[in-house]
């Protein structure tokens, strides 16, 4: 118990200097204009109040992965602690805040955008095909997830949320974003942050012993690593790329550049604490050994629905599920949002329009209906590596970004090498990878790193000379 509540106050402490270090790295100027009120459409350009983007940005980012992810991820013991603590404020903070940094600092374009203008074009072609993808994976999870506990709840047939869902999602995904995102999503956000605290409270009251700090790996019979497997089971509650994909649909509505770090950083740091709850709440109540290997039948769904009901009882149980519900579905429908600009972005698009806004939406939500006829398994296993993939590139572009304008580089750098060597890693043993040794891609994921690393730091050397010349 102790490690769980020291946990989430060096989060928060986290948030208040580690975050507040980051952005004065990264350097704020409220005089400036922001996209939100310079190139305000009433469409994707709408200005709002930044507590209302925060519950919204919160909401987007948070969806399955810090609750489906942190129940699995709680098969590697309280280690799963440590690694929601320091990444998010060291990792998936940075990440968070430089991605809706950047886009706001560029008129709001889009993640493979950024990656264009930072890395080349090159890089920029492939992060459009990358990120789409990644955007439609995550649209079908969220879809599969929630219609699976509405399933459970009201014994409705799956097929037929899946159907609810992907009418809502069509909407959102087209009407302006203050018609439902900017109405709705702050009243799921805050509902998603009480039904965790209720989980919590649920935990505390009934003395459950959440166990303490320790590495030993408690995956049934050893069959997965700490390493790689613990970076990626966890990736919305530490680190994750799809956020890179959310931030610019908020930073086209931020109206002052203060603030970036509660929209963006704080948002990372809420959804630490969500994960961190999930995660006690899984270890405590299955006692972290093959009781907890035992929920995967049909997916962590079936984890949430038996700890929700046994901490809360019948009424909290539907409260919390409807919380646990909410949250994905708003993540899916953002995902296919942010597919829309993507490509509207890539094409130069204009999206005034209702129709060009459909030309590209319907063929994106024809292939997102298609997928879902795929085991969640198999797409979950797919999301979580290119998610973290998409996450290191990202960090690597805010390390170009502060390197070109001479800013302490190294608080993007040094998590851009252990994100790089965690995703080569683990692709090059996984199931759905190269099936190699684990010592043999842990190897690999080693070595690319370092050779990441060593380009980086080449590069690095030689915008240093060249602008030592030119001060000469």
């Amino acid at each position: 118990m102790i490690s769980f509540f020291t946990a989430i106050i060096v989060l928060l402490v986290g948030y208040f200097i580690y975050g507040k270090f980051v952005e004065r790295v990264f350097g704020i100027d409220d005089s400036l204009t922001t996209p939100a009120i310079e190139m305000q459409d009433g469409v994707d350009y709408v200005p709002m109040n930044w507590k209302k983007i925060f519950l919204i940005q919160f909401l987007n980012i948070a969806g399955l992965g810090p609750i489906f992810g942190a129940i699995q991820g709680a098969l590697f013991g309280p280690a799963a602690f440590l690694w929601i603590v320091f990444g998010t404020i060291f990792a998936g903070g940075v990440h968070d805040f430089l991605s809706g940094y950047l886009s706001l600092k560029n008129k709001g374009v889009s993640a493979s955008e950024l990656v264009g203008i930072y890395l080349g074009e090159g890089a920029r072609k492939v992060m459009v095909v990358f990120s789409v993808v990644l955007l439609v994976l995550v649209g079908v999870v969220f879809v599969t997830g929630p219609a699976g506990l509405l399933n459970t709840l009201t014994s409705v047939d799956t097929k037929i949320w899946v159907a609810v869902i992907f009418a809502y999602y069509i909407l959102a995904t087209v009407l302006p974003v203050d018609k439902v995102i900017g109405k709705i999503y702050p009243i799921f956000g805050a509902a998603l942050i009480l039904m965790a605290i209720g989980i919590a409270g649920g935990l505390i009251v009934k003395g459950y012993q959440i166990p303490e700090l320790t590495l030993q790996n408690f995956y049934p019979n050893g069959e997965k690593s700490i390493f790689p497997y613990l970076f990626i089971t966890i990736a919305c509650g530490a680190i994750s790329g799809f956020h890179a994909t959310q931030s610019p649909l908020m930073a086209r509505c931020v109206e002052h550049e203060r603030e970036i770090r509660p929209v963006f950083y704080g948002s990372m740091v809420a959804e630490g604490i969500i994960a961190l709850i999930w995660a006690a709440a899984a270890m405590a109540f299955y006692h972290g050994q093959p009781q907890l290997q035992a929920i995967y039948g049909a997916t962590p769904a079936v984890g949430v629905n038996q700890m929700s009901v046994t901490l809360l009882g019948p009424v909290g149980a539907a409260l919390a599920i409807l919380g646990v519900v909410a949250c994905p579905i708003t993540s899916g429908d953002t995902a296919f949002r942010s597919a829309r600009l993507t490509i509207a972005d890539s094409f130069n698009i204009k999206q005034e329009s209702l129709v060009s806004r459909f030309k590209i939406a319907i063929p994106l939500f024809v292939v997102g209906i298609a997928l879902t006829f795929i085991d969640f398994q198999i797409i979950w296993r797919y999301f979580s590596w290119a998610n973290q993939t998409l996450a290191m590139i990202m960090l690597w572009t805010g390390s170009m970004f502060l390197l070109k304008n001479n800013k302490n580089y190294m608080i993007t750098v040094a998590p851009a090498i252990f994100m790089t060597a965690v995703t080569f890693s683990y692709i090059m043993q996984a199931p759905e990878g190269f099936k190699l040794p684990a010592t043999v891609g842990n190897t690999i994921g080693v070595v690319v790193a370092v050779l990441f690393a060593v380009a980086f730091f080449i590069k690095a050397n030689k915008v240093k000379k060249a602008g030592h010349n030119k001060a000469a």
